[in-house]
Protein backbone atom coordinates (compact mmCIF):
# COMPACT_ATOMS: atom_id res chain seq x y z
CA UNK A 1 0.00 0.00 0.00
CA UNK A 2 2.77 2.55 0.57
CA UNK A 3 4.54 1.73 -2.61
CA UNK A 4 1.09 2.26 -4.21
CA UNK A 5 0.87 5.45 -2.41
CA UNK A 6 4.42 6.71 -3.51
CA UNK A 7 3.65 6.16 -6.80
CA UNK A 8 0.74 7.47 -7.23
CA UNK A 9 2.28 10.72 -5.20
CA UNK A 10 5.12 10.37 -8.30
CA UNK A 11 2.64 10.68 -10.87
CA UNK A 12 0.76 13.34 -9.53
CA UNK A 13 3.75 15.49 -8.93
CA UNK A 14 4.78 14.52 -12.62
CA UNK A 15 0.99 15.58 -14.37
CA UNK A 16 1.39 19.04 -12.13
CA UNK A 17 5.17 19.28 -13.78
CA UNK A 18 3.76 18.50 -16.68
CA UNK A 19 0.93 21.14 -16.26
CA UNK A 20 3.45 23.91 -14.87
CA UNK A 21 5.65 23.84 -17.90
CA UNK A 22 3.04 24.03 -20.10
CA UNK A 23 1.65 27.28 -18.12
CA UNK A 24 5.06 28.75 -17.84
CA UNK A 25 6.14 27.84 -21.73
CA UNK A 26 4.33 31.19 -23.30
CA UNK A 27 5.53 33.35 -20.69
CA UNK A 28 9.29 32.25 -21.32
CA UNK A 29 8.76 32.52 -24.70
CA UNK A 30 7.44 35.99 -24.61
CA UNK A 31 10.82 37.07 -21.83
CA UNK A 32 13.27 35.66 -24.76
CA UNK A 33 11.40 37.21 -27.55
CA UNK A 34 12.21 40.27 -25.92
CA UNK A 35 15.63 39.79 -26.12
CA UNK A 36 15.87 38.37 -29.68
CA UNK A 37 18.12 40.64 -31.78
CA UNK A 38 16.52 39.20 -35.27
CA UNK A 39 13.46 41.34 -36.47
CA UNK A 40 10.00 40.16 -37.28
CA UNK A 41 7.45 37.91 -36.07
CA UNK A 42 8.47 34.66 -37.12
CA UNK A 43 11.56 32.81 -35.95
CA UNK A 44 12.44 29.21 -37.02
CA UNK A 45 13.75 28.68 -33.45
CA UNK A 46 12.17 28.63 -29.86
CA UNK A 47 15.87 30.47 -28.39
CA UNK A 48 17.30 33.12 -30.03
CA UNK A 49 20.17 33.49 -32.44
CA UNK A 50 21.89 36.07 -31.25
CA UNK A 51 20.80 38.33 -27.95
CA UNK A 52 20.32 41.78 -27.61
CA UNK A 53 18.89 45.02 -25.31
CA UNK A 54 17.76 47.07 -28.06
CA UNK A 55 14.66 46.15 -27.70
CA UNK A 56 14.05 48.12 -24.74
CA UNK A 57 16.10 50.81 -25.56
CA UNK A 58 14.06 51.27 -28.49
CA UNK A 59 10.56 50.46 -26.31
CA UNK A 60 11.51 53.82 -24.18
CA UNK A 61 13.32 55.82 -26.98
CA UNK A 62 12.11 55.45 -30.58
CA UNK A 63 8.51 57.68 -29.22
CA UNK A 64 8.19 59.45 -33.07
CA UNK A 65 6.14 56.53 -34.46
CA UNK A 66 4.63 55.08 -31.20
CA UNK A 67 5.23 56.45 -28.06
CA UNK A 68 5.12 53.78 -24.79
CA UNK A 69 6.45 55.70 -22.14
CA UNK A 70 4.11 58.25 -22.49
CA UNK A 71 1.38 55.40 -22.92
CA UNK A 72 2.63 53.67 -19.29
CA UNK A 73 2.43 56.52 -17.76
CA UNK A 74 -1.35 57.30 -18.49
CA UNK A 75 -1.75 53.66 -17.92
CA UNK A 76 -0.52 53.93 -14.62
CA UNK A 77 -2.00 57.33 -13.54
CA UNK A 78 -5.57 55.79 -14.49
CA UNK A 79 -4.91 52.75 -13.18
CA UNK A 80 -3.65 53.66 -9.52
CA UNK A 81 -6.37 56.58 -9.80
CA UNK A 82 -9.25 53.21 -10.24
CA UNK A 83 -8.19 51.42 -8.20
CA UNK A 84 -8.15 53.63 -4.93
CA UNK A 85 -12.22 54.96 -5.57
CA UNK A 86 -12.75 51.35 -6.95
CA UNK A 87 -11.59 49.98 -3.73
CA UNK A 88 -13.88 52.11 -1.47
CA UNK A 89 -16.99 51.39 -3.51
CA UNK A 90 -16.73 48.24 -3.52
CA UNK A 91 -15.81 48.09 0.59
CA UNK A 92 -18.35 50.11 1.51
CA UNK A 93 -20.89 48.77 -0.64
CA UNK A 94 -20.11 45.35 0.80
CA UNK A 95 -19.91 46.36 4.43
CA UNK A 96 -23.42 48.06 3.64
CA UNK A 97 -25.09 45.37 2.32
CA UNK A 98 -23.32 43.25 4.97
CA UNK A 99 -24.59 45.04 8.10
CA UNK A 100 -27.45 47.67 7.26
CA UNK A 101 -30.78 45.66 7.15
CA UNK A 102 -33.51 47.95 4.94
CA UNK A 103 -36.20 47.67 2.65
CA UNK A 104 -34.61 47.86 -0.50
CA UNK A 105 -31.42 45.30 0.10
CA UNK A 106 -32.94 42.15 -1.18
CA UNK A 107 -33.99 43.64 -4.42
CA UNK A 108 -30.69 46.01 -4.75
CA UNK A 109 -28.56 42.51 -4.45
CA UNK A 110 -30.73 41.01 -6.68
CA UNK A 111 -30.20 43.94 -9.63
CA UNK A 112 -26.58 43.62 -8.97
CA UNK A 113 -26.30 39.95 -9.52
CA UNK A 114 -28.33 40.14 -13.12
CA UNK A 115 -26.51 42.97 -14.02
CA UNK A 116 -23.21 41.38 -13.09
CA UNK A 117 -24.35 38.56 -15.71
CA UNK A 118 -23.69 40.81 -18.85
CA UNK A 119 -20.45 41.83 -19.98
CA UNK A 120 -19.85 45.85 -19.17
CA UNK A 121 -18.98 46.40 -23.28
CA UNK A 122 -22.48 45.95 -23.73
CA UNK A 123 -22.84 49.57 -22.30
CA UNK A 124 -19.99 50.68 -24.74
CA UNK A 125 -21.64 52.84 -27.08
CA UNK A 126 -24.04 54.16 -24.77
CA UNK A 127 -21.76 55.20 -22.21
CA UNK A 128 -19.66 56.96 -24.98
CA UNK A 129 -22.37 59.39 -25.68
CA UNK A 130 -22.89 60.21 -22.23
CA UNK A 131 -19.21 61.30 -21.82
CA UNK A 132 -20.06 62.40 -25.05
CA UNK A 133 -22.78 64.71 -23.98
CA UNK A 134 -21.28 66.11 -20.63
CA UNK A 135 -17.69 66.79 -22.57
CA UNK A 136 -15.37 63.76 -21.17
CA UNK A 137 -14.28 62.40 -24.68
CA UNK A 138 -11.86 65.00 -25.75
CA UNK A 139 -8.81 66.34 -24.82
CA UNK A 140 -7.52 65.73 -21.14
CA UNK A 141 -10.44 64.80 -20.08
CA UNK A 142 -10.34 61.38 -21.85
CA UNK A 143 -8.27 60.57 -18.40
CA UNK A 144 -11.16 61.74 -15.89
CA UNK A 145 -13.36 59.66 -18.05
CA UNK A 146 -11.72 56.25 -18.88
CA UNK A 147 -11.16 56.50 -14.51
CA UNK A 148 -15.02 57.19 -14.21
CA UNK A 149 -15.49 54.00 -16.41
CA UNK A 150 -13.55 51.70 -14.58
CA UNK A 151 -14.41 52.81 -11.43
CA UNK A 152 -17.91 54.11 -11.50
CA UNK A 153 -19.74 50.67 -11.91
CA UNK A 154 -17.23 48.72 -9.40
CA UNK A 155 -19.34 48.93 -6.39
CA UNK A 156 -21.53 46.45 -8.46
CA UNK A 157 -19.01 43.75 -7.82
CA UNK A 158 -19.57 43.94 -3.96
CA UNK A 159 -20.54 40.09 -3.34
CA UNK A 160 -17.16 38.60 -2.75
CA UNK A 161 -16.29 41.42 -0.38
CA UNK A 162 -19.55 41.08 1.33
CA UNK A 163 -19.13 37.31 1.96
CA UNK A 164 -16.12 37.94 3.67
CA UNK A 165 -17.62 40.53 6.04
CA UNK A 166 -20.68 38.41 6.58
CA UNK A 167 -18.07 36.23 8.46
CA UNK A 168 -16.57 38.86 11.13
CA UNK A 169 -19.11 38.46 13.96
CA UNK A 170 -21.29 41.32 14.20
CA UNK A 171 -20.92 41.35 17.72
CA UNK A 172 -17.61 42.78 17.89
CA UNK A 173 -19.17 45.78 16.30
CA UNK A 174 -21.97 45.60 18.91
CA UNK A 175 -19.57 45.83 21.26
CA UNK A 176 -17.67 48.82 19.43
CA UNK A 177 -21.52 50.68 19.25
CA UNK A 178 -21.91 49.80 23.16
CA UNK A 179 -18.20 51.91 23.84
CA UNK A 180 -19.74 55.12 21.74
CA UNK A 181 -18.17 54.12 18.22
CA UNK A 182 -20.49 54.97 15.64
CA UNK A 183 -20.67 53.23 12.69
CA UNK A 184 -18.00 54.66 10.43
CA UNK A 185 -15.62 54.48 12.76
CA UNK A 186 -16.76 50.81 13.67
CA UNK A 187 -15.96 50.65 9.36
CA UNK A 188 -12.68 52.00 9.44
CA UNK A 189 -11.36 51.42 12.98
CA UNK A 190 -12.48 47.33 13.63
CA UNK A 191 -13.71 45.82 10.35
CA UNK A 192 -11.38 47.48 7.55
CA UNK A 193 -8.36 46.01 10.16
CA UNK A 194 -9.83 42.89 10.42
CA UNK A 195 -10.33 42.54 6.32
CA UNK A 196 -6.81 42.97 4.72
CA UNK A 197 -7.28 39.40 3.00
CA UNK A 198 -10.44 41.09 1.15
CA UNK A 199 -8.79 44.58 0.73
CA UNK A 200 -5.69 42.86 -1.21
CA UNK A 201 -8.13 40.66 -3.15
CA UNK A 202 -9.66 43.98 -4.02
CA UNK A 203 -7.12 46.22 -4.60
CA UNK A 204 -5.32 43.75 -7.21
CA UNK A 205 -8.62 42.98 -9.66
CA UNK A 206 -9.27 46.92 -9.60
CA UNK A 207 -6.08 47.61 -10.50
CA UNK A 208 -5.49 44.71 -12.65
CA UNK A 209 -8.92 45.54 -14.76
CA UNK A 210 -7.89 49.14 -16.24
CA UNK A 211 -4.40 47.78 -16.43
CA UNK A 212 -5.17 45.58 -19.33
CA UNK A 213 -8.39 46.80 -20.31
CA UNK A 214 -7.94 47.49 -23.94
CA UNK A 215 -12.52 48.01 -25.41
CA UNK A 216 -13.08 50.74 -22.99
CA UNK A 217 -9.98 52.36 -24.03
CA UNK A 218 -10.05 52.30 -27.49
CA UNK A 219 -13.40 53.82 -27.62
CA UNK A 220 -13.34 56.85 -25.67
CA UNK A 221 -9.51 57.04 -26.80
CA UNK A 222 -10.17 56.92 -30.70
CA UNK A 223 -7.75 58.77 -32.36
CA UNK A 224 -5.84 60.59 -29.15
CA UNK A 225 -2.73 59.34 -29.41
CA UNK A 226 -1.43 61.95 -26.36
CA UNK A 227 -4.01 59.17 -24.52
CA UNK A 228 -3.34 55.78 -25.28
CA UNK A 229 -2.70 52.95 -22.82
CA UNK A 230 -0.24 50.66 -22.95
CA UNK A 231 -2.73 48.30 -24.78
CA UNK A 232 -3.46 50.19 -27.18
CA UNK A 233 -0.33 50.66 -27.84
CA UNK A 234 0.85 46.68 -27.92
CA UNK A 235 -2.03 45.79 -30.14
CA UNK A 236 -0.32 48.96 -32.28
CA UNK A 237 2.49 47.27 -32.59
CA UNK A 238 1.13 44.33 -34.05
CA UNK A 239 -0.56 46.11 -36.97
CA UNK A 240 0.47 45.10 -40.44
CA UNK A 241 2.97 48.05 -41.06
CA UNK A 242 5.01 48.18 -37.66
CA UNK A 243 4.90 44.16 -36.91
CA UNK A 244 8.00 43.81 -38.90
CA UNK A 245 9.93 46.55 -36.80
CA UNK A 246 8.18 46.58 -33.69
CA UNK A 247 7.61 42.84 -32.82
CA UNK A 248 9.84 42.06 -30.79
CA UNK A 249 9.28 45.32 -28.87
CA UNK A 250 6.37 44.38 -28.40
CA UNK A 251 7.38 41.33 -26.39
CA UNK A 252 9.62 43.98 -24.43
CA UNK A 253 6.37 45.84 -23.99
CA UNK A 254 4.70 42.87 -22.32
CA UNK A 255 7.53 41.86 -20.34
CA UNK A 256 7.50 46.00 -18.75
CA UNK A 257 3.47 46.04 -18.50
CA UNK A 258 3.82 42.94 -16.40
CA UNK A 259 6.29 44.20 -14.06
CA UNK A 260 3.70 46.41 -11.86
CA UNK A 261 1.60 44.22 -11.55
CA UNK A 262 4.20 41.55 -10.02
CA UNK A 263 5.01 44.31 -7.36
CA UNK A 264 1.81 45.23 -6.76
CA UNK A 265 1.33 41.63 -6.01
CA UNK A 266 4.43 40.81 -4.07
CA UNK A 267 4.16 44.03 -1.60
CA UNK A 268 -0.15 43.26 -1.23
CA UNK A 269 0.87 39.33 -0.70
CA UNK A 270 3.18 40.97 2.01
CA UNK A 271 0.50 43.03 3.88
CA UNK A 272 -1.70 39.89 3.24
CA UNK A 273 0.95 37.61 5.27
CA UNK A 274 1.27 39.94 8.43
CA UNK A 275 -2.31 40.16 8.33
CA UNK A 276 -2.49 36.91 9.05
CA UNK A 277 0.06 35.82 11.30
CA UNK A 278 -1.26 38.78 13.33
CA UNK A 279 -4.61 37.34 13.42
CA UNK A 280 -3.26 34.04 14.50
CA UNK A 281 -0.99 35.54 17.15
CA UNK A 282 -4.29 37.26 18.45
Amino acid sequence: MKRKKKINNILVHLFLSVLAIIWVSPLFWIILTSFRAQKGAYTSSFFPKKYTFNNYIKLFTDTGILNFPRMFGNTLFIAICSCIISTFFVLSVAYCMSRLRFRLRKPMMNIAMILGLFPGFMAMIAVYYILKAVGLSEGSMIRVALILVYSGSSGIQFYIAKGFFDTIPKTIDEAAMLDGATKWQVFTKITIPLSKPIIVYTVLTTFIAPWVDFIFARVICRANADYYTVAIGLWQMLEKEYVDSWYTCFAAGAVCISIPIAVLFIFMQKCYNESMSGAVKG
